[in-house]
């Protein structure tokens, strides 16, 4: 009979050991699920703001002589006739120009225009992945034994 109590005395131990790591996992539970609150709340935040910077900082720098010509025509000096950029430069010589006056919907096209080649000039990856794929598809189209109508077939110039 007195192995009896202390089978039990040891259960009972063994019982009170079991509880309480069941507590220790349902406290980690919780410290688990509270992280991935958190996570959740912030995450979108940060991939959003991680993806506009690489996005921006993607986009090519647009050049601001334009913006620069209407906000000080006066100031700006063109450059030399010999210098390499004076000939590069033969339409923005005739924006030189421009006055204050001539306005704002000259400045609103010019802003509209930037916006534009902003745009396309961020959605280029994106252009270009499509064009690797859709070409990649059309190789695998070529390499494969189906009977492709002539009208679709390339024109090999040997």
């Amino acid at each position: 009979m007195l192995s009896q109590p202390r089978n039990g005395d040891a259960a009972d131990l063994q019982e009170a050991a079991e509880e309480e790591e069941v507590l220790k996992l349902e406290e980690e539970i919780e410290k688990m699920a509270q992280k991935v609150l958190e996570y959740r709340t912030t995450l979108p935040d940060q991939l959003t703001s991680n993806l506009s910077s690489l996005l921006a900082f993607q986009r090519p720098v647009l050049p601001t002589h334009l913006i620069d010509e209407v906000a000080e025509p006066e100031t700006r000096t063109p450059p030399g006739p010999d210098s390499e950029a004076g000939v590069s430069q033969g339409p923005a010589r005739e924006n030189m120009g421009l006055s204050a006056t001539d306005g704002p919907e000259e400045a609103e096209k010019i802003r509209l225009l930037k916006q534009k080649i902003s745009s396309n000039a961020c959605a280029l990856p994106v252009i270009l992945n499509r064009m690797k794929e859709y070409m990649a598809r059309i190789d695998k189209l070529e390499s494969s034994s189906g009977i492709i109508h002539p009208a679709f077939k390339r024109k090999r110039n040997s």
